[in-house]
Protein backbone atom coordinates (compact mmCIF):
# COMPACT_ATOMS: atom_id res chain seq x y z
CA UNK A 1 0.00 0.00 0.00
CA UNK A 2 1.34 3.30 -1.15
CA UNK A 3 2.20 5.51 1.38
CA UNK A 4 0.19 8.61 2.26
CA UNK A 5 2.42 12.33 2.15
CA UNK A 6 0.05 15.36 2.85
CA UNK A 7 1.20 18.42 1.48
CA UNK A 8 0.81 22.03 3.23
CA UNK A 9 2.21 25.20 1.59
CA UNK A 10 0.06 28.22 0.18
CA UNK A 11 2.12 28.07 -3.11
CA UNK A 12 -0.04 26.39 -5.41
CA UNK A 13 2.71 25.86 -7.65
CA UNK A 14 4.85 23.68 -5.39
CA UNK A 15 1.61 21.80 -4.27
CA UNK A 16 1.21 21.12 -7.85
CA UNK A 17 4.96 19.97 -8.92
CA UNK A 18 5.79 18.23 -5.59
CA UNK A 19 2.46 16.18 -5.63
CA UNK A 20 3.26 15.34 -8.98
CA UNK A 21 6.76 14.07 -8.28
CA UNK A 22 5.53 12.53 -5.48
CA UNK A 23 2.56 10.32 -7.29
CA UNK A 24 5.38 9.76 -10.10
CA UNK A 25 7.65 7.89 -7.13
CA UNK A 26 4.84 5.90 -5.77
CA UNK A 27 3.41 7.66 -3.06
CA UNK A 28 -0.35 9.06 -2.25
CA UNK A 29 -1.02 12.37 -1.75
CA UNK A 30 -2.88 14.82 0.07
CA UNK A 31 -2.65 18.25 -0.32
CA UNK A 32 -3.71 21.42 1.75
CA UNK A 33 -3.10 25.59 0.78
CA UNK A 34 -3.94 26.66 4.50
CA UNK A 35 -2.55 25.23 8.12
CA UNK A 36 -5.96 25.39 9.83
CA UNK A 37 -7.65 23.31 7.13
CA UNK A 38 -4.64 20.74 7.50
CA UNK A 39 -4.85 20.47 11.02
CA UNK A 40 -8.11 19.17 11.07
CA UNK A 41 -7.81 16.75 8.34
CA UNK A 42 -4.17 15.38 10.15
CA UNK A 43 -5.30 14.78 13.67
CA UNK A 44 -8.36 13.06 12.15
CA UNK A 45 -6.95 11.05 9.19
CA UNK A 46 -3.13 11.23 9.68
CA UNK A 47 -1.29 10.62 6.88
CA UNK A 48 1.77 9.00 6.93
CA UNK A 49 4.24 11.90 6.63
CA UNK A 50 3.48 15.80 6.42
CA UNK A 51 6.06 18.44 4.65
CA UNK A 52 4.93 21.65 6.41
CA UNK A 53 5.71 25.16 4.88
CA UNK A 54 6.31 27.66 7.52
CA UNK A 55 5.13 30.98 6.15
CA UNK A 56 1.32 30.50 5.13
CA UNK A 57 -2.12 32.61 5.73
CA UNK A 58 -4.33 31.83 9.12
CA UNK A 59 -2.03 29.52 10.54
CA UNK A 60 1.38 29.29 10.11
CA UNK A 61 3.64 25.72 9.90
CA UNK A 62 5.39 26.44 13.43
CA UNK A 63 1.51 26.59 14.94
CA UNK A 64 0.26 24.26 12.88
CA UNK A 65 2.86 21.90 14.16
CA UNK A 66 2.73 22.73 17.73
CA UNK A 67 -1.00 21.95 17.50
CA UNK A 68 -0.15 18.95 15.77
CA UNK A 69 2.31 17.96 18.22
CA UNK A 70 -0.44 17.81 21.04
CA UNK A 71 -2.48 14.87 19.11
CA UNK A 72 0.21 13.05 17.00
CA UNK A 73 3.67 11.94 16.36
CA UNK A 74 3.28 11.41 12.92
CA UNK A 75 6.60 12.56 11.05
CA UNK A 76 7.06 16.26 10.06
CA UNK A 77 9.26 17.85 7.55
CA UNK A 78 9.37 21.45 7.14
CA UNK A 79 10.17 23.64 4.13
CA UNK A 80 11.88 27.15 4.93
CA UNK A 81 13.47 29.79 2.60
CA UNK A 82 17.43 29.49 2.85
CA UNK A 83 17.06 33.22 4.79
CA UNK A 84 15.16 31.38 7.61
CA UNK A 85 17.58 29.80 9.86
CA UNK A 86 15.25 30.87 13.22
CA UNK A 87 12.60 29.47 11.72
CA UNK A 88 14.54 26.02 10.85
CA UNK A 89 15.93 25.85 14.61
CA UNK A 90 12.49 26.44 16.31
CA UNK A 91 10.94 24.06 13.96
CA UNK A 92 13.28 21.17 15.17
CA UNK A 93 12.73 22.28 18.42
CA UNK A 94 8.74 22.07 18.76
CA UNK A 95 9.23 18.09 16.91
CA UNK A 96 10.11 18.27 13.62
CA UNK A 97 11.70 15.39 11.81
CA UNK A 98 13.85 17.54 9.34
CA UNK A 99 13.85 20.46 7.23
CA UNK A 100 14.98 21.46 3.76
CA UNK A 101 15.37 24.66 2.22
CA UNK A 102 13.75 26.09 -0.83
CA UNK A 103 14.81 26.09 -3.46
CA UNK A 104 15.04 22.20 -3.19
CA UNK A 105 15.95 19.61 -5.33
CA UNK A 106 12.41 17.42 -5.80
CA UNK A 107 15.11 14.12 -5.51
CA UNK A 108 17.17 15.14 -2.14
CA UNK A 109 12.75 15.66 -1.13
CA UNK A 110 11.88 12.46 -2.02
CA UNK A 111 15.27 10.89 -0.53
CA UNK A 112 14.79 12.53 2.98
CA UNK A 113 11.10 11.05 2.94
CA UNK A 114 12.12 8.12 2.14
CA UNK A 115 14.45 8.05 5.01
CA UNK A 116 12.04 8.98 7.60
CA UNK A 117 9.81 6.57 6.51
CA UNK A 118 12.11 3.67 7.10
CA UNK A 119 12.50 4.41 10.60
CA UNK A 120 9.05 4.42 10.90
CA UNK A 121 8.82 0.95 9.15
CA UNK A 122 11.31 -0.36 11.61
CA UNK A 123 9.13 0.45 14.27
CA UNK A 124 5.70 -0.46 12.83
CA UNK A 125 7.86 -3.99 12.18
CA UNK A 126 8.90 -4.34 15.36
CA UNK A 127 5.24 -3.94 17.16
CA UNK A 128 4.60 -6.72 15.01
CA UNK A 129 6.95 -8.79 15.86
CA UNK A 130 5.76 -7.99 19.37
CA UNK A 131 2.14 -8.96 18.73
CA UNK A 132 3.35 -12.22 17.27
CA UNK A 133 5.24 -13.11 20.82
CA UNK A 134 8.74 -12.16 19.83
CA UNK A 135 9.01 -8.76 21.43
CA UNK A 136 12.00 -6.63 21.16
CA UNK A 137 12.98 -5.98 25.25
CA UNK A 138 12.27 -3.04 27.04
CA UNK A 139 15.04 -0.54 27.95
CA UNK A 140 14.65 0.18 31.33
CA UNK A 141 17.62 2.46 33.21
CA UNK A 142 16.26 4.34 36.44
CA UNK A 143 13.41 5.71 36.05
CA UNK A 144 13.28 5.84 32.12
CA UNK A 145 11.38 2.84 30.25
CA UNK A 146 11.90 2.52 26.35
CA UNK A 147 9.75 -0.15 24.69
CA UNK A 148 10.97 0.17 21.45
CA UNK A 149 8.30 -2.35 19.78
CA UNK A 150 5.37 0.08 20.97
CA UNK A 151 7.35 3.08 20.65
CA UNK A 152 6.90 4.04 24.32
CA UNK A 153 8.60 6.73 26.57
CA UNK A 154 7.80 6.39 29.89
CA UNK A 155 9.98 8.43 33.12
CA UNK A 156 8.85 7.73 36.54
CA UNK A 157 5.59 6.53 35.32
CA UNK A 158 4.57 9.34 33.39
CA UNK A 159 4.39 9.09 29.33
CA UNK A 160 6.67 11.22 27.30
CA UNK A 161 5.78 11.64 23.83
CA UNK A 162 8.26 11.49 21.28
CA UNK A 163 9.23 11.85 17.41
CA UNK A 164 10.63 8.71 15.97
CA UNK A 165 13.97 10.78 15.73
CA UNK A 166 13.69 12.04 19.48
CA UNK A 167 13.22 8.00 19.91
CA UNK A 168 16.10 6.55 18.02
CA UNK A 169 18.55 9.65 19.79
CA UNK A 170 17.21 8.58 23.28
CA UNK A 171 17.35 5.53 22.64
CA UNK A 172 21.29 5.66 21.03
CA UNK A 173 21.66 7.52 24.36
CA UNK A 174 20.29 4.94 27.01
CA UNK A 175 21.48 1.43 25.27
CA UNK A 176 24.56 2.33 27.09
CA UNK A 177 24.05 5.02 30.04
CA UNK A 178 27.54 6.77 31.07
CA UNK A 179 28.92 6.87 27.71
CA UNK A 180 29.31 9.72 25.38
CA UNK A 181 27.80 10.06 21.84
CA UNK A 182 29.31 12.13 20.17
CA UNK A 183 27.07 14.13 17.42
CA UNK A 184 28.22 12.52 14.61
CA UNK A 185 27.02 9.40 16.17
CA UNK A 186 23.79 10.35 17.09
CA UNK A 187 23.15 11.75 13.42
CA UNK A 188 23.84 8.01 12.08
CA UNK A 189 21.86 6.55 14.46
CA UNK A 190 19.08 9.38 13.70
CA UNK A 191 19.53 10.27 9.57
CA UNK A 192 20.39 7.01 7.82
CA UNK A 193 21.78 6.97 4.62
CA UNK A 194 23.89 9.43 2.68
CA UNK A 195 20.98 12.22 4.24
CA UNK A 196 23.43 15.82 5.43
CA UNK A 197 22.21 17.76 8.46
CA UNK A 198 24.08 19.72 10.58
CA UNK A 199 25.39 19.56 14.33
CA UNK A 200 22.48 21.99 15.15
CA UNK A 201 19.84 19.20 14.07
CA UNK A 202 21.06 17.35 17.12
CA UNK A 203 21.13 20.05 19.31
CA UNK A 204 17.53 21.08 18.53
CA UNK A 205 16.30 17.05 19.21
CA UNK A 206 17.70 17.23 22.60
CA UNK A 207 16.87 20.62 23.62
CA UNK A 208 13.03 19.48 22.66
CA UNK A 209 13.57 16.08 24.11
CA UNK A 210 14.54 17.65 27.57
CA UNK A 211 11.39 20.17 27.45
CA UNK A 212 9.45 16.90 27.24
CA UNK A 213 10.78 15.18 30.09
CA UNK A 214 11.06 18.55 32.44
CA UNK A 215 6.92 18.68 31.41
CA UNK A 216 6.81 15.26 33.84
CA UNK A 217 9.04 16.12 35.97
CA UNK A 218 10.85 19.76 36.09
CA UNK A 219 14.07 18.35 37.84
CA UNK A 220 14.81 16.19 34.62
CA UNK A 221 18.55 15.84 34.12
CA UNK A 222 18.74 12.36 32.40
CA UNK A 223 20.59 13.78 29.35
CA UNK A 224 23.87 15.55 30.02
CA UNK A 225 25.89 17.98 27.88
CA UNK A 226 29.58 17.60 27.75
CA UNK A 227 30.56 20.52 25.84
CA UNK A 228 32.90 19.86 22.64
CA UNK A 229 32.11 16.41 22.61
CA UNK A 230 28.56 14.84 22.59
CA UNK A 231 25.82 13.83 25.01
CA UNK A 232 25.42 10.78 27.11
CA UNK A 233 22.36 9.39 29.35
CA UNK A 234 23.21 9.83 32.97
CA UNK A 235 23.71 7.30 35.03
CA UNK A 236 21.42 6.89 38.20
Amino acid sequence: MAATIALVDDDRNILTSVSIALQAEGFATRVYSDGEAALKALTENPPDLAILDVKMPRMDGMELLRRLRERSTVPVIFLTSKDEELDEALGLSLGADDYISKPFSQRLLVARIRAILRRSEVRAEAAEAQAEGAAEAEIVRGRLVLDPARHRVGWDGRDVTLTVTEFLILEALAQRPGVVKSRNQLMDVAYQDDIYVDDRTIDSHIKRMRRKFRAADPAFNGIETLYGVGYRFGEE
